[in-house]
């Protein structure tokens, strides 16, 4: 079965303008050594995204001249344009991906081909230029591997990765930018829960809505986070972590936090099935994680795995009924973490954080082996030095 990631991908590719930017132009400019910063000697101290490496990518583009050569620079402030179309009208996508040092010392990418053409399909909703994801992948790999030093050799850390796409024309007109700016950060980060997952708490408010057909849930925009900022606070003081998302009248439920969601539960027809909420709707973005997941339970084909709709009636009545078995999150920063506990409608229902297959762990060992190398599994890891 062809991944809906690479069915995307070839599409746009068909799109590409022929004067995408090539890594066989990339120049290097190396940091001077008495200017690097000093690396992490503590796993403890890798807090998320606080800490960032001696170099970054960089690529510009204008609508006059294309794409111009990559860049890797020493890691640097930019300057922008008070009226820049980033800042005003929030024309800017995002990745979020990983690097992971294996047992065997080597650098590997998890499904990067995926996050690539990800990447791609937000800067065509957002407006930005085209490009050639294989290309981009070939200028990420050349940045790691200058960085290698920057991927942790501690367990369960990874040396995160964080392309950037912004509009940077200066002008106040409500229109696509004619000049933009990519880029490609990393940091070494620790695992969100050491060598322990814990069930995360949630609030579930019907009055606040993340995405909506016809949005941009689906594309992974800058513009879409910021509104869930105030509403993971109302979460904070309802002693929760996490919001989850819920859409329509019927209550429908779409993502935790900023992850996807499963639940797992006995259906009403006696059967085990593991569901997540589909991805036709375009309110739900369309996770590596999420997909991995998918495809590794397919492949065990021990309960039902179906991607439809699942409402918070549907959740309460098993959760009444002892039919509830698990609910989890999945995601590139976590990668799967069981949920422990949902508040709805201001009434605390407490979800079993394990089954007797107990699948949350069983899945984060399963990815991660494979990201770690311990396993190999459907070319899912690419190595990169």
């Amino acid at each position: 079965m062809v991944s809906s990631f690479m069915r995307v991908s070839r599409r746009l590719l068909s799109t590409v303008n022929t004067s995408t930017f090539k890594a066989e132009n990339l120049r290097v400019t190396l940091c001077p050594p008495d200017q690097r910063k000093r690396k992490p000697t503590d796993p403890n101290s890798l807090q998320f995204g606080k800490l960032f490496s001696d170099h970054l990518l960089s690529i510009k583009w204008t609508q006059k001249n294309g794409w111009n050569d990559p860049e890797i620079i020493p890691f640097q402030n930019f300057t922008i344009h008070p009226a820049s179309k980033a800042i005003h009208y929030a024309q800017s996508i995002f990745e979020g991906m990983k690097a992971f040092r294996g047992v065997d010392g080597k650098i590997r990418l998890f499904r990067p081909e995926a996050n690539m053409a990800r990447f791609l399909r937000s800067a065509e909703r957002a407006s930005l230029a085209s490009f050639d994801p294989d290309e981009l992948l070939k200028c990420l790999k050349k940045l790691i591997t200058i960085e290698a030093d920057w991927v942790p050799n501690w367990e369960f850390t990874s040396l995160y990765i964080r392309p950037t796409f912004m509009g940077t024309e200066p002008a106040l007109g409500v229109n696509p930018s004619i000049e933009s700016h990519l880029y490609v950060i990393v940091s070494p980060v620790g695992c969100y829960f050491g060598t322990k997952i814990e069930p995360v708490s949630l609030y579930a408010d019907p009055r606040w809505v993340r995405a909506w057909p016809g949005g941009a849930g689906s594309s992974k925009l800058s513009a879409n986070y910021a509104p869930t900022l105030s509403i993971q606070k109302k979460a904070e003081e309802k002693g929760c972590q996490q919001v989850l998302w819920l859409y329509g009248e019927d209550h429908q439920i779409t993502e935790v936090g900023a992850m996807n969601v499963f639940v797992y539960l006995i259906n009403e027809q006696g059967e085990k099935e593991l569901v997540t909420p589909p991805l036709n709707q375009g309110v739900i973005l369309p996770g590596v994680t999420r997909d991995s997941v998918l495809a590794v339970t397919r492949e065990w084909n021990q309960f039902k795995v179906n991607e439809r709709i699942i409402t918070m009636k549907e959740v309460c009545k098993a959760h009444e009924e002892k039919r509830l078995l698990e609910m989890f999150g999945a995601g590139t920063a976590a990668v799967v973490c069981p949920i422990g506990r949902i508040n709805f409608n201001n009434k605390d229902y407490l979800i079993p954080s394990e089954s007797k297959e107990n699948i949350s762990h069983r899945l984060l060992t399963t990815l991660t082996d494979i990201q770690y190398g311990k396993t190999e599994y459907k070319n899912w890891t690419q190595i990169v030095c």
